[in-house]
């Protein structure tokens, strides 16, 4: 099968479209035939050597992709040939097939394409398990969310706004701000000409968000303290922007902080199986009626992964980039 891999870790011209060994699903996988892959930050990552897959794992790049099941293993259930699959993955995406655990894989709604389906499996499941499972969102609550142009920016907006929780994000101009606002932000802040503990507070009538989801790490470790409510969660998913930031252990005791670190990628099979249920008990007739759609930015063949990690490594892009085989 076709695959882009990477040659050696390195800048977006390592990546090359490659034939290798096909993927086999174990009895508790689905084989699905890759129509599109969602490009994600770690995907850079990885790419240039810094986020190695978890133990058994491909190294292919890709942690979520959509298509067409082609085998089902033997202790599989309620999936079979022929059906369409979107699934969140430690790796394997970027090729023209796929292995996931079936309970890791959702069917994907008539209303969405295979690009669609693509760019769901980790950015709304992420945005479900950090905003929603682990730091409780309540609907009388605000979340802010830092990059609200990203696939999980874009992710966190639409899931906030179904919910019906006030979403406040961040964004680096004024036209993604423009953007963010008309996927259904409340409140859009240009993080490079305004400081957003500032305007957090002023859109809260001083009170501060109750939860940030933030990807950004350490230089943002301190005002994301400064612009948390009393008894605030800050839930850490990235470090973009560095692994140290200062701390003020005052200020968490004084007005009851959380702070949370996570991430999806490592986590067991079963606990992700756990997650994508309640995510479809909360969020399926959204996502049939076409209400829950990703916005595509771009969506390339695979030979073209380079101008994709480009684009996403630029930040260009408002919503996901995906890959098609």
């Amino acid at each position: 099968m076709k695959a882009v891999i990477v040659e050696k870790p390195g800048d977006d011209n390592v990546l090359k479209l490659a034939d290798v060994p096909d993927s086999v699903p174990k009895s508790d996988e689905l084989l699905i035939r890759v129509r599109a892959a969602g490009l994600n930050r770690a995907d850079i990552m990885q790419r240039q050597g810094f986020y190695p897959p978890p133990p058994g794992a491909s190294e292919i790049l890709g942690l979520e992709c959509a298509g067409d099941v082609i085998a089902v293993g033997s202790g599989v259930t309620g999936w079979k040939v022929g059906d369409r699959a979107m699934a969140l993955i430690p790796g394997g995406g970027y090729a023209e097939k796929a292995v996931a655990h079936f309970g890791s894989a959702m069917k994907i709604p008539a209303a969405l394409s295979y690009e669609e389906g693509a760019g769901v499996p980790e950015v709304f499941l992420t945005v479900y398990l950090n905003i929603f499972m682990l730091a409780g969102l309540k609907k009388s609550e605000a979340a802010l969310i830092h990059g609200g142009g990203s696939g999980i920016g874009t992710a966190s907006i639409m899931l906030l706004k179904e919910y019906g929780s006030r979403s406040i994000v961040t964004a680096g101009s004024d036209e993604k701000c423009e953007q963010c606002l008309k996927l259904g932000a409340d409140v859009a802040i240009n993080y490079k000409s305004a400081s957003f503990p500032d305007a957090v507070k002023t859109a809260t009538s001083g009170r501060g968000a109750d939860v940030i989801l933030d990807s950004i790490g350490g230089a943002y470790l301190a005002p994301n303290i400064q612009a948390l409510a009393q008894n605030g969660r800050l839930v850490m998913i990235g470090l973009m922007n560095g692994t140290r930031g200062e701390l003020d252990l005052a200020a968490v005791l004084r007005r009851h902080l959380r702070i949370y670190g996570s991430t999806l990628r490592g986590r067991p099979a079963a606990e992700k199986a756990e997650i994508v249920s309640a995510f479809l008990k909360q969020f399926s007739a959204a996502l049939e009626a076409g209400r829950l759609r990703p916005p595509i930015y771009r969506s390339l063949p695979a030979s073209e992964a380079r101008e994709a990690h480009r684009i996403m490594q630029a930040s260009e892009h408002f919503g996901k980039i995906v890959l098609t085989f």
